[in-house]
């Protein structure tokens, strides 16, 4: 868990570093990336006229059409987030079966300084995980990776249409940074953190290594968020906080559709036993 833990703090710091950057080349250059670019051609674009389409039917609130996107965006991805976080709760079920067994392993593979028993042990890991089907690297990562370029490409998208610069919602223009915007959407990340952590107890516990990564990353990546929306305009921490918001919806549901399933299969493999 602790390298999972890891290669996801060091995907969003990529993530943010990618949009800093191409922030930062747009600003420059004055250009998004050329209609012959095909990301931007077959899925920038398209957002772009989804959103100026939106806001027509709003009467012009482009506040309210990110928003409404937003959620449109969340429901198109929710197939594939369903999909991974029922592989990542199976697979932490079975880390959690088989944790007794693999603490008594990886302690006398730290004890031996031995080269032959150390590829013995290793040996005796992958059996026992292969004993329980346990594929440390299958964690549905690829659900994760394809809802990407559909975010990415959201965000662009709200970068690179000029009339929402031009336009205000509620009490802050669209074009220009907003401290409280930004900073309600630090602290919605710190919500879906803590919802996270909450809904994730159990295993937490089993786990106090991974528990400790999670906060470190868990009060990180907040604080991240807050600087780098004080930097760009707000409709982008616009669209993180309606997207935090209802990524935080989107767990605590699957999490109570999962207990539920879960409590109704439990009876059923008793009965059949």
């Amino acid at each position: 868990m602790n390298t999972k833990l890891k290669q996801l703090f060091a995907t969003a710091m990529f993530l943010i570093m990618t949009m800093f950057i191409g922030e930062q080349a747009s600003a420059a250059t004055g250009s998004t990336g050329g209609s012959d670019n095909f990301f931007h051609h077959y899925v920038v674009v398209p957002f772009s006229e989804l959103i100026k389409g939106i806001a027509g039917i709003f009467h012009g609130n482009y506040g309210l059409s990110i928003i409404f996107v937003t959620i449109i965006v969340r429901v198109l991805v929710f197939p594939l987030f369903a999909n991974q976080y029922k592989k990542q709760r199976a697979m932490q079920e079975k880390m959690a079966l088989v944790k007794p067994e693999l603490d008594a392993i990886q302690s006398r593979l730290k004890k031996t300084k031995d080269p032959v028993k150390q590829r013995e042990i290793q040996q005796e890991m992958m059996q026992l995980y292969q004993k329980h089907n346990i594929n440390p690297l299958a964690m549905g990562c690829l659900p994760m990776l394809i809802q990407f370029p559909i975010l990415i490409g959201f965000y662009y998208a709200i970068r690179s249409t000029p009339e929402i610069a031009s336009h205000s919602f509620l009490w802050f223009n669209l074009g220009h940074s907003d401290i409280i915007v930004s900073l309600s959407a630090g602290f919605m990340y710190f919500i879906q953190f803590y919802v996270s952590q909450k809904l994730n107890a159990q295993n937490a516990q089993s786990n106090p290594a991974a528990q400790q990564s999670a906060k470190i990353m868990g009060f990180f990546f907040p604080v991240m968020m807050t600087i780098f929306s004080i930097n760009v305009p707000a409709a982008l921490p616009l669209y993180w906080l309606t997207s935090g918001l209802l990524l935080t919806i989107q767990s605590v549901v699957l999490h109570q559709v999962y207990q539920k399933n879960k409590k109704a299969i439990q009876p059923a493999e008793s009965a059949t036993k």
